[in-house]
């Protein structure tokens, strides 16, 4: 069901927030990742800060993870040993407030009036509630929130509170170790969530509080990761706290204190997060609190360093939308998330869910390169080359882990965060090794984008090679003379273990070329001439018979699924076992379609629409990877309609909750496939070929369609009209206008600081490809008991 787009009376349509002006119990966890704060380093939920108003609060800290022992039901050689999980760091948002001897909490008390938003243009987040006071006061009280930018981090909190008369007011400011508080492990219902660990993980290393300042740090038990947190309280009035308490699980400021009719109380609380590997010295804990504290800054600098960052951010990242106000909120929101969860991440992965939530255990995977990388190359360059700077951080443990499974090279982990292989199940994990080729096509993308001199040598040629010597091991010349991969998962999850994945197959290719036309001292001869030889004979599947690429060798060969399935059984990796998913001809994502857009040069128009028109039915979207790319291809095959259904799914995935696991946090890389479809769907935007390419499809029902990129140094600025696409260079001190050769529908187009405008003509609608029938199904009794 709907949730932001279905009430616009609850969550009225403004470009600039998201907005909720009536609170409503029940959707408290799905709004608590809508309407969280993040910076990439540091992110808080949106919880409501009241004591039983928030379903799932809690702050975390990119990378930091606990660590445990797999345990295999039946071990194997290889299989990933080492468990790794996000966790919960000690959450500064924690306020309670009684008036006259009365709790104020949203679930028991009376709320007059209520209104909260999140601000894309600041980063701030504020709550204002009205409450209706067994005692006759009227009393409103406003929160905001902020996370610094250059001093990423730092938290900042605000809470005011004002009354019709006077009243007596308790306030106690909180530190809660969540991460220790008992609480259900959803993962054993849904293996998307994330569990929970069985023993105690946060071990108190130092604990010192006085006058309302906190001094806290903590050890995790078997990562032996460290954090410290300093924590000052400031409040308008004349005053001394009324006590600090300082404990392992809670530490806590009280105020007590009298507020006059017409007076307006503020308090601010400031949180500094320092976070350090292990360290055996004896003052590990009160160092790291030193450190924290001298971090501190004061609420209102953490405000200012929010307004500029987002005052810079969007002269160059917006993506404005002609005449769609909804559409245009939904992207913002998905635009404002992407900063949030890249801005100050540092040498470091995005996680699956940035750091607004647990799910998928804070792990990073393929996601980052494929759906993250294209909008961080364009619109943050810094920003990612410091992700493929972490890659390649990772080496060392990707050249072991090859070894243990008898490849040459380096193979990254299909999920981790401290660079080894966190996957339990290989069939859809391990066996992904075309996330070698997703990080070998992010590092050449950026290397062409950007054109960062140093990149090849520093990061880039390492990345490329020890892939490809990865690639070429694996696979092998057969009889027939081609080169094949065997025992492989592509990013379809619902075919595993498969011979010749297309996907794989495609990018594995892109990669040893890549490679092979290095001019490298580090590459033999030999090497160099396997590589190109691999690269020209890889084996695609075809079938002559549909004329359709097949996903993978057998694909075709497989039971068509039964569309007769009740809605209530999706997504099928909750409903059925891995085994049945797999004999059947479904597909979780986009899987050839998605190859066909990364590399769409390697094939014809004929060949990408019929590829589009026989999956797309077949494609059940469990998957929030897919709509996006569904989306894309469509609108380059011409099919504007279905172009612009699987955008609105897309855009809403989080938004609408639709796939019902918002809760865990925002489905990042799908926001990143959002920024993908505006900008290479509907404006028609390819690269690494010799020139950057448009071929626009902007939609009948919109107005405009605008953007800018930022292109080996230059600043390009383009706008799409109905019938024309204009571009131009922008001037800036960080930016050359000397000109760029542009493609636009085959036609080379020279760019420079005035406005180029190309006329558009209309894209035909293609007839759709007529496939022969195919045999009929036996069906999934199962399914109808």
């Amino acid at each position: 069901m709907a949730l932001i787009s279905s009430d616009r009376l609850r969550f009225p349509c403004e470009p600039w927030k998201l907005v909720e002006n009536i609170h409503v119990p029940g959707d408290e966890g799905t709004l608590e990742t809508l309407f969280a704060l993040g910076n990439g380093h540091l992110g808080i939920r949106g919880a409501h800060s009241t004591r039983g108003d928030g379903e799932l609060p809690g702050t975390f800290i990119n990378g930091f993870h606990e660590i445990w022992d797999i345990k295999h039901a039946e071990n194997a050689y290889g299989f990933a040993r080492t468990g790794q999980r996000i966790v919960y760091v000690p959450d500064a948002n924690n306020f309670m407030v009684s008036i006259d001897g009365e709790a104020l909490s949203l679930a028991e008390s009376t709320v007059l009036d209520y209104h909260r938003s999140i601000d894309f243009s600041t980063g701030v987040y504020e709550e204002s509630t009205t409450w209706a006071c067994r005692s006759g006061a009227v009393v409103t009280t406003v929160e905001r929130r902020a996370v610094g930018f250059d001093s990423r981090g730092c938290l900042g909190l605000e809470l005011t509170l004002s009354a019709d008369r006077d009243v007596s007011a308790d306030i106690t400011s909180a530190v809660v170790n969540r991460q220790d508080q008992p609480v259900e492990d959803h993962s054993v219902h849904d293996p998307r969530r994330s569990g929970r660990h069985a023993g105690r993980v946060l071990l108190p290393l130092h604990l010192h509080g006085a006058d309302g300042s906190l001094r806290l740090a903590w050890e995790t038990s078997e990562s032996r990761q460290r954090i410290a947190v300093a924590v000052d309280h400031w409040i308008s009035l004349e005053g001394q706290p009324f006590e600090t308490v300082v404990a392992e699980d809670e530490s806590t400021v009280r105020y007590v204190l009298a507020i006059n009719d017409g007076e307006t109380f503020r308090l601010e609380k400031t949180a500094s997060y320092v976070v350090a590997g292990a360290d055996t010295a004896e003052d590990r804990g009160e160092s790291l609190a030193v450190e924290a504290e001298a971090n501190l800054l004061p609420f209102s600098e953490i405000l200012t360093q929010s307004h500029d960052h987002y005052r810079q951010y969007w002269t160059t990242a917006d993506v404005a939308i002609g005449g769609q106000p909804e559409l245009q909120q939904a992207v913002r929101w998905g635009l404002f998330q992407l900063a949030q969860a890249t801005a100050r991440a540092g040498v470091a992965g995005i996680p699956a869910k940035g750091v607004s939530g647990s799910g998928y255990e804070g792990h990073y995977f393929w996601d980052q390169e494929v759906y993250l990388l294209p909008y961080l190359t364009y619109t943050n360059p810094a920003g990612a080359r410091k992700v493929l700077e972490s890659r390649h951080a990772m080496l060392p443990d990707a050249r072991v882990r090859a070894k243990e499974l008898s490849v040459d090279g380096a193979l990254f982990p299909w999920r981790t965060i401290n660079g080894l292989e966190a996957s339990a199940y290989y069939a859809a994990g391990t066996a992904q090794f075309h996330i070698a080729a997703a990080i070998a096509f992010a590092a050449n993308r950026y290397e062409w984008a950007s054109g960062d001199a140093g990149f090849r040598a520093e990061v880039g040629a390492e990345l490329l090679i020890e892939t490809a010597r990865m690639w070429a091991s694996l696979g092998f010349f057969g009889k027939d003379g081609m080169f094949h991969i065997h025992g492989v998962t592509g990013p379809d999850e619902y075919t595993a273990v498969v011979n010749d994945n297309l996907y794989t197959n495609v990018m594995a290719r892109f990669n040893l070329r890549a490679a092979a036309a290095l001019e490298h001292a580090g590459i033999t001869d030999t090497e160099r001439m396997v590589w190109r030889q691999a690269a020209e004979r890889m084996s695609l599947p075809y079938d002559t018979h549909l004329q359709v690429y097949s996903q993978d060798n057998d694909f075709m060969t497989l039971e068509p699924w039964d569309w007769n399935t009740p809605k209530s059984k999706y997504p099928l990796l909750l409903n059925f076992h891995p085994l049945v998913i797999y004999r059947h001809q479904v597909l979780k994502q986009a899987d050839t379609v998605l190859a066909m857009f990364l590399q769409w040069q390697d094939f014809t128009a004929e060949e990408k629409q019929r590829a589009f028109d026989f999956y797309d039915p077949i494609t059940t979207g469990d998957s929030t990877l897919s709509a996006c790319v569904q989306g894309i291809m469509a609108a380059e095959v011409g099919y504007g309609d279905v172009a612009l259904k699987h955008f609105t799914e897309a855009l809403f995935i989080d938004l609408d909750n639709s796939h019902g696991n918002t809760i865990d946090g925002v489905h990042i890389a799908s926001t990143g496939g959002i920024w993908s479809s505006l900008v290479c769907g509907f404006a028609g935007m390819r690269d690494q070929g010799e020139v950057l390419r448009f071929d626009p499809r902007l939609p009948a029902e919109w107005d405009g369609l605008s953007f800018r990129l930022k292109v080996q140094g230059r600043l390009l600025s383009v706008e799409l009209a109905q019938g024309s696409i204009a571009l131009a260079l922008e001037p800036g001190p960080d930016y050359s206008i000397e000109p760029l050769l542009v493609n636009v529908r085959d036609h080379d187009v020279t760019v420079g600081a005035g406005t180029v405008t190309v006329p558009l003509d209309s894209v035909p609608v293609p007839p759709p490809s007529i496939f022969p029938s195919v045999f009929p199904t036996a069906g999934l009794p199962i399914v109808h008991a």
